[in-house]
Order: structure tokens, then sequence, then C-alpha cells
């Protein structure tokens, strides 16, 4: 995608943060109501998901439903919009999988556990596959309907103090991390001190050193201008970070099967664009962290990192809120994709 249409796109999604929820009712029938929450601000890859899913839905069903997007946490952190989402009274939104949810389903930590996924598209297959399937229950109890996985990206460390290469260099910072223990294991294995924070405190919590650092995909460090306030950057990619698009189960099913069908059409589409999106920025903004002067460890020692962690989805507290079975079950779809790809290569090369 080229940088002008990146740009268009944000000027056109903030417009459509601002002017949303202003059009009238077209006479043929009371309106939809539909409330998408996100924490990033207007640029942030859970604004890009909730815009393009809105732009998509307005084109497919034309003014049956009046979409207001609320970014900047206007209705809360994350955990509030999910409880939100859960009651109805946020009609839907878009959260990282590994961060609030799992205190709604726990099983979604499964994707915190380190060095899963080799690339995105090992990930992609992943997700949109065994986890989407294999979650659905877990999330409509909780009512919750999963639309779509998201991207939010690789996540990788910064910090203020020292540069971090290889996995003894992590000793003793504070980093802020989700709040969720399988977070907590990793600063365990890892020997830094974890400190939760809410993400729309973030900025300021670096700023003023309540904490060293953090750890975030490459967008989210950009569009929140973490790199203003941080030193130095390890491209670790410790582990891949979706969002989810959930939806309050009941509003779904109260929906008439044409509107469930532009809703699944919209969030597949919305899946798929924003993906795209954030990916043809990502080296852009990395190139913009450098020059404001952030040190970049672009090729970390990997090896020390997994060696340190490789035991940790076998810790008493990650099995205790995520079975081996699903666990297993993650990497042997991940086995799966490998073995696919590995015969496409092999008769590509024929």
């Amino acid at each position: 995608m080229r940088k002008g249409r990146v740009a268009a796109f944000f000027l056109a999604a903030a417009a459509a943060v601002l002017l949303s929820g202003c059009s009238s009712a077209d006479g043929s029938g009371e309106r939809i109501k539909l409330k998408i929450a996100t924490v990033g601000n207007e640029s942030h890859q859970s604004t890009i998901a909730a815009s393009v899913f809105k732009e998509k839905l307005e084109e497919i069903a034309g003014d049956r439903f009046e979409i207001t997007v609320y970014p900047n946490a206007q209705l809360g952190g994350e955990r509030e919009m999910a409880e939100g989402v859960k009651i109805g009274s946020i009609e839907m939104a878009v959260v990282t999988t590994d961060g609030a949810l799992p205190s709604f389903v726990p099983e979604t930590q499964v994707l915190a556990i380190p060095y899963l996924f080799a690339d995105k598209e090992e990930a992609y297959y992943v997700l949109d596959g065994y986890l989407q399937e294999a979650l659905r229950p877990e999330f409509e109890e909780q009512g919750f309907k999963h639309l779509a996985f998201c991207e939010l990206g690789f996540r990788h460390f910064t910090n203020n103090v020292r540069e971090v290469t290889k996995a003894e260099d992590m000793k003793g910072l504070s980093i802020r991390v989700q709040e969720s223990p399988i977070w907590f294991a990793l600063a365990d294995y890892l020997d830094f001190i974890a400190t939760p924070i809410s993400f729309n405190e973030l900025y300021t919590a670096l700023q003023q050193g309540t904490v060293d650092g953090q750890e975030n995909p490459i967008a989210s460090i950009s569009s929140s201008a973490f790199d203003e306030v941080q030193k130095y950057m390890c491209l670790d990619g410790h582990t891949y970070a979706p969002e989810s698009m959930i939806m309050n189960m009941d509003f779904y099913n109260r929906l008439t099967e044409e509107e469930r069908a532009w809703i699944d059409e919209a969030s597949a589409y919305a899946r798929d664009t924003q993906r795209q999106m954030v990916t043809d920025m990502e080296e852009e903004m990395l190139k913009s962290i450098e020059s404001k002067g952030v040190k970049v460890c672009r090729e970390p020692d990997l090896e020390s990192f997994r060696n340190v962690t490789e035991t940790l989805y076998q810790d008493p507290a990650v099995t205790a809120l995520v079975s081996p079975e699903l666990t297993e079950g993650v990497r042997a779809a991940v086995a799966e994709y490998e073995a696919e790809h590995e015969e496409m290569g092999g008769s590509e090369n024929d």
C-alpha cells in the first residue's frame, strides 16, 4: 500500500470517528445503534480495524446501522470495554486478545506463550482456523460473539536503561505488562519486574520513570509516541499479539440473518484489510522510531530468549489457566501449516 493511501485512510478514519452518529434515519425504520470502543488513538491498530469495519458495514448495509467509533479509551480501558460488551452497554469493541480478555476467557492466554509463531502467516493460519473455532464456545459462554482476530503484531521490548541484545540484559528492568498471570510468568523467566499499567496511562508512566520500559508491537510504539520517551528497543518478537473484534452475543443474536451476514462480512474484510495496512506501515514506522534517537537492536540473540523461556508453557501458573491440550492444539496447527508450506515449496521446486 502506498504512503498516500495510508495517510488518506487516517484522515478519513479521523473524520469518520468525529462525524459518526451524526446522520439521521432514512425513514425506512429505526436504525440499529452500534457503538464500537477502542483504547487507541485514531491511528492505532484497534481504531483502524474499527474504522474499516464501520466503512465496510455502511457500504453493504446502507443506513441500517448507526455506527459510532469511540477511540482514545473514551468508554474506558480494555477491561471496562470488555465488561461493557459482556453486559451489553457497549455493542462492540476491539481489544487486545491476550490483554484484558483472559479475565473472561483465560484460554486466550495461550497467545502469550513466547515464541509460539515464526511469522505472521503462520499466526494467521492458526488464529483464523484452529483458535477461532476452538475458543468460540468459551467466548459465547461469557456473552461475547468473537467476530475476528485483527492485528497488533509481534511484540518487542523497549526501555530507558540499557540496550537489550540477549535474555540476560532484561534482568532487573521494570517493564509494563498487561494484567495477566502469564505475563508475570514471563517476567519471572526473564528476570525483569512486571508492572501492570493501563495502556492509556502508559505514556505518562514512561515519561515520569514509573517504569523503565514496556513491550508492544512496532505500530503501537510508534502511533502512541512511546519512542519519544524510550531510548532502546529490542526486536525479539517474543509473542504475536492479535486483537479481538468482540460483539455482545445477545445483540448479535437479535439481528436478522441478513444483518448477521453483513456483520460477518464486514468483520472478515476489516480483519484482512487492517492486517495488510499494519504490515505495510511497520518498516516505515521502525525507521521513524530510529529517527527519534531510539537505538534498535534488529538482530538480538533470540536463542538465548528461547532457551530461558522454553518450559514456560509447563509452568503451573500457566497450565492452571491454559490447558496443555490447547497449547498442544496450537502447536499441532503450527506443524500442520509448516508441513503444508513445505509441500507447496517442494512442489514449486519440482
